[in-house]
């Protein structure tokens, strides 16, 4: 019967394996080798580290760069800062048969698309819009707000489209927090404040974690809401990466820019788990 299981689990496994080194493993080796390519003044194609180099040498790769990080990291916050007390109404105060429904309303977004709510944002943003008619006409403002086009817009959107995946790992964390804890707590006159700090938010941490990494790699990657939604000044490394590849057809820069984002999400993520002092086994169980 163990010989059986155990056949029967690598037979499971096959097709994983082959998600993972055909569609993963392979490409991003071929990345790798291809970023280390290129081609001299003799038009021979030889191994070097110019396309790293150039990234360098440009202001505006690096500038792109920097900021499409502090966006990112800003994003991840914002959405853990929006979707806690949500979390946290849908798995402790509201009534269960009620808070599945509301869950699932969360995810029509997904259903929907990306592509199709970014255009809803246009409609709701643009200066003849939702919002800024309904602003005008209740007098608040005398003429249209620019919403659309810059760094909110853009900000907005790389929101909406990633609350989601951080609501859903601290509700899985607060499902599992005895409520007779946040009890005997507030019995022994604990405020509500110290409650929040030192008995929920550690507890959680490891949702907020597992969330704020899916959150952070989602936006960092994203290239459909900064480049609608974005403004001139709403420069995004995607975009820069998706030029190398298709604008300009410099595949071997290209790939070397993408192992360059890559290397900067993984040492972020690294770095926030450290401060944070969670591992990464815990992070995705």
């Amino acid at each position: 019967m163990k010989k059986k299981r155990s056949s029967t689990f690598y037979l499971l496994m096959v097709p994983v394996l082959l998600w993972l080194i055909l569609l993963i493993v392979i490409p991003h080796l071929d990345m790798f080798f291809r970023s280390f390519r290129f081609e001299n003044d003799n038009g021979l194609m030889v191994f070097s580290l110019n396309n790293y180099l150039s990234f360098f040498e440009d202001q505006i790769y690096w500038l792109t760069f920097v900021q499409t990080a502090l966006y990112s990291i800003g994003v991840t916050f914002l959405a853990f800062v929006v979707t806690f007390p949500v979390a946290f109404f849908l798995t402790k105060v509201v009534a269960k048969k009620y808070s599945s429904f509301m869950v699932l309303l969360l995810l029509i977004p997904i259903w929907i698309g990306e592509l199709v709510t970014i255009y809803g944002w246009m409609i709701l943003l643009s200066d003849n819009g939702v919002i800024n008619n309904f602003l005008m006409q209740i007098g608040l403002i005398d003429s249209p707000i620019v919403m659309l086009y810059t760094n909110f817009s853009m900000t907005i959107g790389l929101l909406y489209m990633s609350m989601l995946f951080m609501i859903i790992p601290m509700m899985s964390a607060l499902e599992s927090l005895d409520d007779s804890l946040i009890e005997a707590a507030s019995d022994l006159g604990a405020t509500k404040w110290t409650i929040f700090r030192q008995i929920i938010i550690p507890y959680t941490t490891p949702g907020i974690a597992s969330g704020g990494i899916i959150v952070f790699m989602l936006v960092i990657g994203d290239y459909v809401a900064p480049n609608i939604l974005g403004g001139k000044s709403s420069l995004w490394f995607t975009e820069q990466i998706y030029n190398k590849f298709l604008a300009t057809f410099n595949w071997n820069e290209g790939a070397a820019f993408g192992f360059l984002l890559l290397m900067l999400s993984s040492a972020i993520i690294w770095l926030a788990l450290r401060l944070t002092g969670q591992k990464l086994e815990r992070v995705g169980s």
